[in-house]
């Protein structure tokens, strides 16, 4: 999707986790989906927190902040839960976990140098797929543009196909049903993590049914139930991850049967709402 926005905005619904110590990287190392040992300053990666049956608790952003320093940019609503979940672990590891005191913001536009790669910094910023950024709360008087309105971003969001897990679709989803591992969320190298043996045996058995798809023409809240057309009540085929609405414009990234997803029949909300099947700036596996 062509992106003719500029501006930036205050992103409330994000948060910060950091972790810190001599075995923040370590300890994270044997937790996350994602490698964290060899994390560099100057790039961010995906990562998620699987629960033992290998469901997504949360999917965030990893950033080195210094060698004993570690961040996770995450939707606000997962934090807490996160952060007691890890706090059970540390053990004996040398690691402090808090929430972070600063505000996060998103950047469209001219802003977010088109010279930086996907998941790379520069200057405080991250570029996020699609050409967002986001950085810390800007210091006072600076700017990144003009105010964007929420609704905007979150368009944008979608369209960058990147389908973060909030508090009302946590655990429900193995990561590759959300295209976590497409995104680079999941080292299969690394080793490790909880909940690693179903994800590598999804992965590696092809076992993965269901997919992340965009859809658009109607939009719903994360956790609402996907239909075919004409089907009863008891036929859902997927699950709403996020939505949005902006200019008369609406759409979900939703979590799909790929049969369904590949069916000549009509996807709807469950209010009824039609929906159109649209592509996302990625592929998305079949089945191996």
């Amino acid at each position: 999707m062509s992106n003719p926005l500029e501006g930036s905005l205050a992103l409330p619904h994000w948060a910060e986790l950091r972790v810190e110590g001599p075995d923040a990287a370590s300890f994270l190392h044997g937790q996350l989906t994602q490698s964290v040992t060899d994390l560099g300053p100057e790039q961010a990666r995906l990562g998620g927190y699987c629960n033992v049956k290998g469901r997504l608790q949360a999917g965030f952003i990893l950033l080195r902040e210094a060698p004993e320093s570690i961040a996770l940019w995450l939707p606000a609503d997962l934090l807490p839960a996160l952060q007691k979940k890890l706090s059970m672990f540390v053990l004996r590891a040398k690691v402090k976990l808090a929430a972070g005191d600063t505000a996060l913001h998103g950047v469209v536009g001219a802003a977010v140098p088109s010279d930086l790669p996907v998941w790379g910094r520069r200057g405080g910023l991250l570029r996020l797929p699609d050409a967002l950024g986001l950085r810390r709360a800007l210091q006072r008087g600076a700017s990144d543009g003009p105010a964007l309105a929420l609704e905007a971003w979150n368009w944008l969001e979608l369209h960058a196909g990147v389908p973060w897990v909030t508090a009302a679709t946590s655990e429900h989803f193995v990561p590759q049903m959300i295209n976590w591992e497409l995104l680079g969320g999941v080292n299969f190298k690394k080793g490790c993590f909880p909940g690693q043996e179903v994800v590598a045996r999804s992965q590696y058995r092809g076992t993965v049914k269901r997919r992340v798809q965009l859809l658009l023409g109607g939009t719903a809240a994360p956790g609402s139930e996907l239909r075919l057309a004409g089907g009863t009540e008891a036929e859902g085929v997927g699950e709403v991850v996020l939505g949005a609405a902006w200019q008369g414009q609406a759409g979900v990234l939703a979590e799909l049967q790929l049969a369904a997803w590949e069916s000549d029949a009509t996807l709807t909300l469950v209010d009824g709402t039609p929906l159109q099947r649209a592509a996302l700036p990625y592929d998305v596996l079949a089945p191996q």
